[in-house]
């Protein structure tokens, strides 16, 4: 139950899609830098054991004392684990390699799908004053996934604009489901993200076709496309918003950010 003394929460999205390659973690980089940048704070949860996320946004591995890891199975303070970055209203919790064992060990906890969930809604996270919670998930639909569906409001899924794009969604949604079902009962579906899109493609327009007929409304209208910016920018460990903030890349993912706020005002009212 809510605890109505306590400040409005943060709204927690799992950035979700057990195919590797569609857009994920670029999605979560730059949708955060996009909130933030619009002026609301947002904390980025790496949830992958690449630590691709981290990296992209310019901690460096030696820079990652306390990880998701410790957030998860040890009881570190959350001013310990979560730490700023340079893009303002923007922090991240780091992953490391460490992360790919926490699997086996939480399987042997009874709360195993719970850990995340308590982790994000303890008292002490009130202090931060995070509007946004984005998930970055593994690519891959294990327990760690499993947390962060348990402890988000929602699923967001990049969807790569490729063939066999929607092979490989069932499963995603059967989880999303099971989740439902035994955890989590108010989960929904964000949305759904087309991620390299090329207008000059026909492909990639069937995909769209496809992708709206099959799943409607879930579709958000923006479109991120293939981007040559928006894919070299992961090197210089920076969001495409600064990296080169007038390019396609980056103009997307501030439509998606304000897509997204809109359609949760909508909701809220």
């Amino acid at each position: 139950m809510s605890d109505p003394t306590r400040p409005r929460q943060p709204r927690i999205i799992a950035v979700a899609n057990q195919k590797g390659g569609v857009g994920k973690t670029t999605t979560t980089i730059n949708l955060g830098a996009a909130l933030a940048e619009a002026g609301h704070k947002v904390l980025i949860v790496d949830l992958d054991p690449q630590g691709n996320a981290s990296t992209g946004l310019g901690i460096m591995p030696e820079a990652r004392e306390y990880t998701t890891y410790d957030l998860l199975l040890e009881e570190i303070p959350l001013g310990d684990v979560i730490q700023p970055t340079s893009e303002e209203n923007l922090s991240v919790i780091p992953a490391t390699v460490d992360l790919s064992s926490a699997d086996m060990e939480l399987i042997s906890n009874e709360k195993r799908s719970f850990l995340l969930h308590d982790a994000l809604r303890q008292p002490a996270m009130d202090a931060f004053g995070f509007e946004y919670i984005l998930i970055d998930c593994p690519p891959s639909l294990n327990l760690l996934t499993v947390n962060a569906m348990v402890a988000a409001h929602s699923v967001l899924v990049p969807l790569q604009s490729e063939f066999f794009a929607l092979e490989g969604l069932s499963q995603l949604m059967l989880t999303i489901r099971e989740v439902r079902q035994s955890a989590n009962p108010n989960l929904r579906i964000e949305g759904v993200v087309l991620t390299m899109y090329d207008a000059r493609n026909n492909l990639s327009s069937q995909v769209e076709q496809d992708a709206r007929e099959n799943l409607g409304e879930l579709v958000f209208k923006t479109l991120v496309p293939r981007n040559v910016r928006l894919s070299e920018a992961p090197s210089f460990s920076m969001p495409v918003l600064r990296y080169d903030s007038n390019s396609k890349g980056a103009q997307a993912y501030r439509s998606l950010a304000a897509e997204l706020v809109r359609n949760h005002t909508r909701v809220a009212a």
